[in-house]
């Protein structure tokens, strides 16, 4: 039966162990552990092998005096990453080539790092992990208010590890959670926990969070960067910070260590609200620049001279990735459902959330107008998004503004073609009829988006289209000349850049070959328009 097995995403098949099998797995890795520990090591277990513990469980295991066991529960989603990474492979497809290079080395050379589907691996340890997901779900699209956190996988990681773990073991969530979770939601879980089992002692238990960064530079995100951590107790925030001393560079990154875990979990919600307020503002100025005939790139250009603003950033088709879209919401969420509050402070963090999932609708809208002008028919029309991930040169496709721009596009019955240099597959459309927080609920004739394909030649993926939207800034977009989009595609198309990647002398090119150009923010290229239609005359 299909459910006995897992798929790995190049199609290999895994069978998911059975009981007794699990049984002989943690034999296994207790034998291991056993040696290591004989050895003097630290035994590490990581809970949830995604896109961070995986990471994390190699640096961890990359560092003296450290075993690191992963822990994978056996799903038919994920079980297969078991296997592939006991191979020494990196289950991730990564941009950064030291991602394989640190999992290869810890499991097949320094055999410091081995996985497992048994969660009894977590007696073993003297530190646990917890990079298990605690996500956001939005009930309506672009109302961020009416949502609540998912932290059901994180409630029975807690309670597993509370049934059992050591009472001296330490453990630190890493995932990104709601303040208030790790004092109110976590702490009095596993304390019941050590009740039920005889414990007396209390819980030692810590927050960290990561910053993590998929891109050319993953592993260092991870292990060259600063960290914030804390403890529910002084013990507790004595060894989470001699633990993250001796596994993560701290000595070029200072580590910085609070008082309370509310104050470590504030900290990591309110560095990517500031960060997606930022960006929801420069959508608003985006939109003006279209109406006014003002170029947004040039302007934020202009603006980044000045040393205090240099971080001022143009959205695109809408943020991504799997922190800023959703982190504060958990702050919203938290406030009232695990602080008690029931006044309304949050107005400008729930609004920013708001207009960055919005505006992929804006990429989209731009993107009908242009086949209209073009006397394009609508429903037949062959449009190309070029670039499925979230942000450049990086192969991570979650909270992708480019989603949007397909899922609005497919109400309207456009033909969508999908590029990506990075991207093999696209988990949000495959596996979207699974998946119960999928975003094809908000939209209309959704159905068809689960057989996108994605094709990796862009001189393919070009031909018969009627228009290509730039969605995404890879660094194989920036160099793209015209003529040879206009011959590729067999004729004049609309070119929508959505990322400000065409400088002035391309937009005009293109307007030259008789094609149609929009983007997002650039509202100059009505002038050009017309300064090449009045050459022609």
């Amino acid at each position: 039966m299909a459910n006995n097995f897992s798929y790995s995403p190049d199609g290999k098949e895994f069978r998911i162990p059975d009981s007794e099998e699990l049984h002989v797995d943690f034999a296994r890795v207790s034998e291991l552990a056993s040696e290591a520990r004989k050895r003097g090591d630290e035994i590490v277990v990581v809970m949830g092998m995604g896109f961070v513990g995986i990471v994390m469980a190699a640096i961890v295991a990359d560092s003296p005096g450290k075993f690191v066991i992963g822990c994978q529960r056996p799903s038919v989603r994920s079980y297969w990453k078991i296997p592939v990474i006991n191979s020494g492979k990196s289950p991730l497809e990564a941009e950064d080539p030291e991602v394989s290079e640190i999992i290869n080395r810890t499991v097949t050379e320094k055999k410091t790092f081995t996985s497992t589907p048994s969660s009894d691996c977590i007696s073993l340890a003297d530190c646990i992990i917890v990079d298990v997901q605690c996500d956001y779900i939005k009930n309506e699209f672009g109302n961020v208010r009416n949502g609540t956190a998912d932290v059901k996988a994180l409630k029975e990681t807690m309670r597993t590890i509370g049934n059992k773990k050591r009472a001296n073991a330490l453990t630190l969530i890493e995932t990104t959670v709601a303040p208030g979770t790790t004092e109110f939601v976590a702490l009095p879980i596993l304390k019941e926990a050590f009740s039920s089992r005889g414990i007396e002692s209390d819980p030692l238990l810590a927050h960290s969070f990561e910053r993590v960064m998929p891109g050319k530079e993953y592993v260092s995100s991870i292990r060259d960067f600063w960290r914030v951590c804390s403890g529910v107790n002084q013990e507790s925030r004595a060894r989470v910070e001699k633990f993250l001393r001796e596994v993560l560079n701290t000595e070029d990154f200072p580590l910085t260590v609070m008082d309370r875990p509310i104050e470590s979990e504030t900290t990591k919600i309110m560095e990517n609200s500031y960060r997606a307020t930022i960006l929801a503002f420069a959508d608003e100025w985006s939109t003006f620049a279209e109406r006014n005939g003002v170029d947004i790139d040039k302007v934020i250009k202009a603006i980044k001279v000045r040393p205090t603003h240099s971080n001022i950033l143009f959205p695109g088709p809408g943020i991504g990735g799997y922190c800023l879209p959703k982190d504060g919401g958990l702050g919203y969420w938290s406030y009232g459902n695990i602080l008690g509050f029931e006044d309304e402070i949050f107005h400008i963090t729930p609004s920013a959330i708001d207009i960055n999932d919005k505006r992929g609708l804006r990429a989209a809208e731009i993107t009908l107008q242009s086949l209209t002008d073009m006397g394009k028919k609508i429903a037949a029309s062959q449009v190309l998004i070029c670039g499925a991930s979230y942000r450049q040169d990086v192969g991570d496709t979650r909270y992708s503004g480019s989603e949007i721009v397909v899922r609005k596009l497919a109400e309207s019955e456009v033909k969508i073609s999908i590029h990506d240099p990075y991207v093999r597959d696209w988990p949000e459309f495959e596996h979207q009829s699974s998946d119960p927080h999928s975003k094809m609920n908000f939209f209309e004739n959704q159905t068809s988006l689960s057989k996108l394909q994605i094709n990796p030649d862009l001189n393919c993926a070009l031909e018969g289209m009627d228009a290509i939207v730039l969605a995404v800034p890879h660094s194989h977009y920036l160099d793209i000349e015209p003529s040879d989009i206009v011959s590729r595609a067999g004729g004049p198309l609309a070119i929508i850049d959505c990322f400000c990647i065409l400088d002035d002398h391309k937009i005009r090119r293109f307007f030259e070959l008789g094609c149609e150009v929009r983007g997002l923010g650039r509202g100059h290229v009505d002038r050009i328009r017309q300064s090449v239609n009045e050459k022609s005359q």
